[in-house]
């Protein structure tokens, strides 16, 4: 989700949004390339060291806990030195919080038909996004999330981040509508992500056996009051 006022483009939405599957992603949604890509054989290599640093986290994450795996280990992991990986991720938690994703989503929620309400908008948008990754990865969606969530640091790490991806999602309604942000579009981002937010964690409740888009279009109709609690 984004992140306070660092640039887009490196931030975390949710667990959906995977930086190393970026680019199995855009083609998956036919869409222009992030609008930083790496340039030159140099950055070529620092984007491949990037997710190497990251594939191997997760692994070592996975394999002996997240509080127990240090820096030093994730570099010897991936070949690299300690200086290496501070080079490219400042904390460990950033491993698991970065990603490409931030202006992609807000390009999807920008280029909904004008004839949509702005809750309609944000949910295809989100869908839309959510149907490339799950269709593509969901067994890697499935780990990341769970990390998230199960791992306090992270899911604090998270939840101070959502504001930021909030202020996001509200001004690309309020672009598509060629208006100001208000009380409205904040109230339905924040909205949307909650329901975002809630479904994926009854996803990873149930070990990953429901169909995540399907959760998450039953989430939006909750908002929508057109499903009755039970």
């Amino acid at each position: 989700m984004a992140q306070g006022g660092s640039r887009p483009g490196r931030r975390l939405i949710h667990p959906l949004f995977p930086a190393r599957r970026a680019r199995t992603y855009r083609r998956h949604l036919q869409m222009a390339p992030s609008p930083t890509p790496p340039r030159g054989l140099r950055e070529r290599k620092k984007a491949q060291t990037r997710r190497s640093i990251q594939e191997h986290a997760l692994k070592l994450f996975l394999s002996q806990g997240y509080e127990n795996t240090t820096v030093e280990q994730i570099a010897a992991a991936a070949g690299v030195s300690h200086m290496t990986f501070f080079r490219h991720f400042p904390t460990k938690e950033s491993v698991v919080e970065s990603d490409d994703y931030d202006p992609l989503i807000v390009r999807l929620i920008e280029e909904r038909p004008p004839e949509e309400d702005p809750l309609t908008a944000l949910q295809r948008a989100l869908a839309r996004g959510l149907a490339a990754i799950y269709d593509t990865d969901k067994d890697a969606l499935l780990v990341r999330t769970r990390l998230v969530v199960r791992t306090p640091a992270l899911r604090a790490r998270a939840w101070e981040n959502q504001y930021a991806t909030e202020q996001l999602f509200s001004q690309a309604l309020a672009a598509r509508a060629r208006g100001e942000v208000t009380l409205h579009t904040r109230v339905l981002a924040a909205a949307s992500l909650a329901a975002l937010t809630t479904a994926l964690t009854h996803w990873v409740d149930g070990d990953g056996e429901d169909h995540l888009p399907t959760l998450v279009d039953e989430a939006f109709q909750v908002l929508r009051g057109r499903i009755s609690a039970s």
